[in-house]
């Protein structure tokens, strides 16, 4: 594959996975409720939303070659931001089947390929 292509594909797959998980904020958002922080202000539902907006953001961004290198960089300090969630979830589900604590406790690493995915996404926009 040559490196053009290459690189739309990658950022056409960040794109894919940030809005795919954008819209199941909306379509199965209680899963989500119950690992928003709770030092968070507000209702866990408000935030549920908000972050799914924001990752359907991310993904017309990042998909958008225009707007590919901000959206690369926005996307990685989301993965970010959101690292205290993937705490929370992995705190709440220590005592679910092993199968659901592998999934809780395997999104805690997950954070650093994903923020080094946006990143290279970013770099290959320029």
């Amino acid at each position: 594959m040559e490196p053009t292509r290459s690189r739309s594909w990658s950022a056409l797959a960040l794109a894919g996975l940030l809005g795919t998980a954008g819209v199941t904020h909306f379509a199965r958002p209680r899963p989500y409720d119950a690992i928003v922080p709770r030092s968070l202000p507000g209702k866990p539902r408000t935030w549920t939303y908000v972050s799914g907006v924001a990752e359907v953001a991310l993904a017309a961004a990042v998909a958008a070659p225009r707007t590919r290198g901000l959206g690369g960089l926005l996307a990685a300090g989301f993965f970010a931001a959101v690292f205290p969630a993937n705490v929370t979830m992995a705190r709440a589900y220590r005592a679910k089947s092993p199968g659901a604590k592998a999934i809780a406790f395997g999104r805690l690493p997950l954070q650093v390929p994903l923020i080094l995915w946006a990143l290279r996404v970013r770099r290959s926009a320029h």
